[in-house]
């Protein structure tokens, strides 16, 4: 059986075509219009406010579809820390479907960051309707506007400076990356993260670009920022390629050491600077030389913590920290030293960390370097030696500046205005106290006692003379 088959002429489907095409335009032009919804919820304005380096202003303006009635600026720096870290501002606003916030960081107050950091801040708010909402978190670098910064990069290293020809910042950078390639050859030491260094043209403008620095500071090195910031005019060249190492060196200890359960002792850190640096001047081996032969020493222990503040003894600390880390790396190599730094930012005590890695205590440690350098051995104390409190020390380097050309390593920077009051200098221990409040009870007692035994003397006296009469 044969299937029918209806065709229609071309004019008929034409026809058809441009029907079905209005139909379908008629029927689409009938159904309402989308509407892009717009979020009522946004932050604009959102900008920070530098007025370096005393204080940073956040603000900006938040809307939403109902009455906002919470608003809380979440901010920090970008830096290494023991656990997650968010500071909290309750900024003062006026409550409304769209309002403006502001709060200022006020770094005279709180302690400030170091030239270069970079600081991130977000804002959280609620409105009426008990819905949250975080804005986008951003970023500024903490740094002044008034000079006009360049940068010259390789590898991890990034150099930035203002004063100058490039051929100066080349040639800084290069004595920055003469100091890494000799870390990692003989200590194991390699950035983990890129470096900043960012150099000022004297020491007066570095001054001026940070808070509570002491005012022999000539750099500083911040491991916890991976910032380095030096004070070098052009005619200081040698002086600023010494100290660029030696902060330099700072930075990737304290880095790789960072730790919320040990530190590294001094001698070891500065050591390692100086020995970043290249070694010793003729003036300061000259200086090593003759405390090793009149047995003018310091021991190691005493390295520990804080260096004196008097130059001839802060210089031979120095000196002697150098010959101690040169002594360690040259004898047993680069793999133990860099051992021995991950042992002390695991938690290992300084004596255990070396007992475990060379098979010496600090004494032990001590008896072997004198012996290595021709000097006396070490004098044996009747009273054993405490172990000292590492403290804020004043780097008196680099070798090759200056006398009073000084660095210092990073210190803490005061994290509020408003502190804890500090202890009482002069405590009384609570069996003192106890002591005295016992003494103090017997007293009234003996007191009570007597005169409770004079009045019945007297009732007594006159009870006989009733009797007589």
């Amino acid at each position: 059986m044969k299937k029918a088959c209806i065709r229609f002429s071309p004019p008929l489907r034409l026809a058809g075509y441009a029907c079905f095409v209005l139909l379908t335009i008629s029927v689409l032009s009938s159904m309402p219009s989308p509407v892009l919804a717009v979020s009522a919820h946004q932050v604009t304005d959102d900008r920070p406010i530098l007025d370096f380096p005393n204080s940073l202003t956040f603000q900006a303006v938040i809307s939403s579809g109902s009455p906002i009635e919470t608003v809380v600026l979440e901010y920090g720096a970008e830096t290494l820390t023991c656990g997650t870290v968010v500071a909290k501002a309750f900024p003062d606003f006026e409550r409304g479907n769209t309002t403006r916030a502001a709060w200022t960081w006020e770094m005279r107050q709180s302690g400030s960051v170091p030239p270069g950091a970079t600081i991130w801040w977000r804002w959280r708010y609620t409105d009426a309707s008990g819905q949250e909402f975080v804005s986008e978190q951003r970023t500024v670098t903490w740094l002044d506007d008034i000079h006009n910064w360049q940068t010259v990069s390789d590898g991890p290293l990034f150099l930035h400076w203002y004063s100058g020809h490039q051929v100066f910042a080349q040639d800084l950078l290069a004595a920055a990356q003469t100091g890494l390639a000799r870390l990692k050859n003989d200590a194991g030491l390699q950035p983990e993260k890129p470096i900043h260094l960012y150099i000022y043209a004297n020491t007066e403008d570095m001054k001026d670009a940070i808070l509570y620095e002491p005012s022999w500071t000539g750099g500083m090195a911040f491991p916890e920022y991976d910032i380095v910031i030096i004070g070098i005019s052009p005619s200081d060249l040698e002086w600023g390629r010494s100290t660029i190492a030696h902060e330099l060196t700072h930075v990737l200890v304290g880095h790789l050491t960072f730790s919320c359960l040990g530190d590294v002792p001094t001698w070891l850190n500065e050591g390692l600077a100086v020995y970043g640096e290249g070694g010793l001047d003729s003036a300061s081996q000259n200086q090593l030389d003759q405390a090793i032969r009149s047995d003018q020493l310091l021991t190691v222990r005493s390295l520990s913590a804080g260096f004196s503040e008097i130059p001839d003894k802060a210089y031979l600390s120095y000196s002697q920290s150098y010959s101690i880390v040169a002594f360690l790396i040259e004898t047993y190599g680069q793999e133990k030293m860099n051992a021995l730094l991950t042992a002390l930012r695991n938690g290992m005590t300084i004596d255990d960390a070396l007992l475990s890695i060379y098979g010496f205590d600090v004494e032990g440690l001590e008896d072997a370097w004198r012996q290595s350098v021709g000097a006396a051995p070490r004098s044996a104390s009747a009273q054993p030696t405490a172990q000292p409190t590492p403290t804020f020390v004043p780097t008196y380097i680099p070798y090759a500046g200056a006398p009073l050309a000084i660095t210092p390593t990073p210190y803490s920077i005061p994290t509020s205005s408003v502190s804890n009051s500090a202890p009482s200098l002069v405590e009384e221990p609570p069996t003192v106290l106890l002591a005295i409040a016992l003494a103090g009870c017997c007293c009234l007692s003996l007191l009570l006692g007597g005169l409770l035994v004079w009045v019945l003397v007297r009732r007594a006296k006159k009870g006989e003379s009733h009797v007589t009469q």
